[in-house]
């Protein structure tokens, strides 16, 4: 999985299928970016091919090849089984693609759509590993209504959401979103496993903290959210995020100052840069060391309506995976709850640093080695180790 590898976003998805097939199979953390070692069997060799994915034999070097990892910043952990994927989206085709979405398609990783119904039912149980996008779990449509007003897409959203708040017997759309956070958080503490890119971030956490608070301003007169609502939060049932500064005025489309880069406030107030992997013990930490494998250390940063995550916003014990050097907040952040554990990647897509909605679906095919695909794969196939009994 180094520079010598044909098609990184694709050997995730030959390694999952060999999982998922019941074969043995090892992630070699930090050996050459992060290799995988699967058996050596015609049908994987086949795939192999199909896909346009390099696969070396190390039959008589393996013996070399775990000395190496035993003496050096290395590990060699098994991956005993295939997570059963769901990714939370609704219905219709929103008028945005999803990274997660596509990577999963392109690697041959099978998942499942599910959306607010399926939460409130209980239905998360059945799976063990669940991705939020570019929802607002806070119930305000991430204030399309300033720039959108008038497009049948966002008519359709409102629509949408309010007739399944009322089919599940809410009274507003901010009540459902709630319930859903609840229900998410709950799936997590029973030892699920969640990834959340772009607003979901940011927006699950309000809508956790705001349980008892509205945070949501009504569109059709301008009401503003209560200028109290920040005293009145709870963050202890957050994942990441404390002490955020709500944005109460229905006119500027940020939700708080979490957002290191305020996008979503109207202009996009700080450039892009890069943001650089931590180097984690991979005997030691494990599964930090899982969810920064790469074949670079170094990534050009991109845009989300939720960029970063300014850092004095975050809890303690939150840890941090990726950050920019010297500027006040991070890009990708990882913690436990009860038994599960979450993980929060700033941005839209790796690979469309300016994206913006009805942009055209990126082509992963013409970005084969993204190193920032590479991350919410990472994220994918870690839980298949979750059965080892890890270091701390």
């Amino acid at each position: 999985m180094d520079d010598a590898q044909t098609d990184h976003l694709k050997a995730y998805g030959l390694t999952y299928r060999a999982i998922q097939a019941g074969l043995k199979a090892e992630w070699l953390l930090n050996y050459r970016g992060g290799s995988f070692l699967i058996p050596d069997l015609d049908a994987l060799r086949r795939d192999a091919a199909l896909n346009g994915i390099r696969t070396e034999p190390v039959d008589s070097a393996l013996t070399a090849v775990r000395g190496e990892i035993e003496a050096s910043n290395m590990d060699a952990v098994p991956l005993e089984k295939a997570s059963k994927v769901a990714v939370y989206a609704p219905p219709n085709a929103a008028p945005w693609d999803d990274a997660v979405t596509m990577a999963l398609q392109y690697a041959g990783i099978s998942f499942t759509k599910i959306w607010d119904s399926e939460v409130m039912n209980g239905s998360l149980k059945d799976y063990d590993w669940l991705h939020l996008h570019h929802e607002d779990f806070t119930g305000q449509y991430s204030k399309f209504f300033l720039i959108y007003s008038g497009m049948s897409w966002l008519a359709d959203m409102v629509q949408r959401n309010t007739d399944i708040a009322r089919r599940l017997g809410f009274g507003t759309v901010p009540d459902l979103k709630k319930a859903v956070a609840r229900g998410i958080r709950g799936y997590v503490e029973n030892g699920g496993f969640l990834f959340a890119m772009c607003t979901a971030t940011e927006t699950i956490d309000l809508a956790l903290a705001a349980e008892k608070v509205d945070i949501a301003a009504t569109f059709a007169d301008g009401t503003p959210i209560d200028p109290d609502a920040d005293a009145k939060l709870d963050w202890s049932k957050s994942f990441a995020f404390t002490g955020a500064h709500i944005e109460t005025n229905p006119l500027i489309a940020s939700f708080s100052d979490i957002d290191g880069h305020q996008v979503n406030g109207g202009a996009r107030r700080q450039p892009l840069g890069a943001f650089t992997l931590f180097n984690f013990s991979a005997k030691i930490d494990p599964v930090p060391t899982m969810l920064v494998q790469n074949h670079r250390q170094v990534i050009p940063d991109f845009y989300g309506l939720t960029t970063s995550f300014t850092r004095n916003r975050l809890k303690p014990g939150v840890t941090v995976l990726a950050e920019e050097e010297g500027a006040p907040w991070v890009k990708y952040v990882h913690g436990d709850l009860g038994k599960g554990t979450w993980t929060f990647f700033g941005g839209h897509d790796p690979e469309d640093p300016q994206h913006q909605i009805g942009d055209p679906p990126t082509d992963l095919s013409l970005h084969p080695h993204s190193p920032g695909y590479r991350l919410i794969l990472n994220n994918v196939l870690f839980p298949a180790a979750k059965k080892r009994e890890l270091k701390t």
